[in-house]
């Protein structure tokens, strides 16, 4: 069974990865193209990230119990904000105040979440770290190559998309979703000896069950946490660094294209 990651242990996470963000988008410069979201350049990119920070702020400062109505749409979000060369203060600005509102929350608080989690704060602490660690490779593939994630980080970002993410996912299909024949795919972090296993839709597009463990599967990929973190997220080309596919390469296809993650 994998080691939980600590509340502090995020919060530090969503400070490294946004200050590298930052760094990298300074190097890369605001019209540059994001390989990973190919209509984005790197100003829509700070747009889109700050925003989501302000937001998550918003609901741990507020405790706010219920989830806001009303949220702009992406044309909308990434059209307001600052002029362009406000942007990165405008960031900075939202970042320190996210990793200010974690690191000064009252442990016991409550407030809206989407995903299970020990409690309201552990929630936005672990959200937040992976919202704002997949974003900075984003800015760094602006510019060249990802810097590789510490390999607990990685795990636990695995989890949080497997178990959280698509577990979530699972229980919400129907009964006729459910029919018909399946695919699985193994996810193997070999330098933390940890995986997971998905039983997926014919089509490998929709999970139908997940578990953390191994087992007999359709597709494996096995390697680093970082590569597969990187991978799974869609922020790798193929093949990842250090990761090896076994078995039907099309499930890994079918996930790469299909897979969609909302967070609200």
């Amino acid at each position: 069974m994998m080691a939980r990651m600590e509340i502090t242990q995020h919060i530090a996470a969503v400070q490294r990865d946004g200050e590298m963000l930052a760094a990298a988008a300074a190097r890369a410069g605001l019209d540059a193209t994001i390989p990973s979201c190919p209509s984005w350049q790197v100003k829509d990119l700070l747009r889109h990230i700050s925003y989501v920070h302000r937001w998550a702020a918003g609901y741990v400062v507020e405790q706010r119990t219920e989830r806001l109505r009303g949220r702009p749409s992406e044309s909308e979000l990434l059209a307001g904000g600052p002029p362009d060369a406000e942007l990165m203060d405008w960031f900075l600005a939202g970042h320190a105040a996210l990793v200010d509102a974690l690191r000064t929350a009252d442990p016991a608080m409550t407030c809206w979440t989407f995903l299970d989690a020990p409690s309201s704060l552990a929630f936005w602490a672990r959200r937040q770290a992976h919202e704002t660690g997949i974003h900075r490779a984003d800015a760094e593939l602006a510019g060249g190559d990802t810097t590789p994630f510490p390999a607990d980080f990685a795990a636990d970002g695995i989890d949080e998309l497997i178990m959280g993410f698509f577990g979530g996912d699972a229980a919400a299909l129907s009964p006729e979703q459910r029919e018909g024949e399946r695919q699985s795919l193994l996810v193997n972090a070999t330098d933390v000896g940890t995986a997971w296993w998905l039983e997926l839709t014919a089509d490998g597009t929709s999970a139908v069950s997940v578990r953390r463990g191994a087992g007999p599967a359709t597709c494996t990929l096995a390697g680093p946490a970082s590569g597969l973190y990187l991978l799974l997220w869609n922020r790798a080309q193929q093949p990842a660094t250090g990761v090896q596919v076994s078995g039907d390469s099309a499930v890994l296809e079918s996930w790469r294209n299909g897979m969609r993650v909302t967070w609200a």
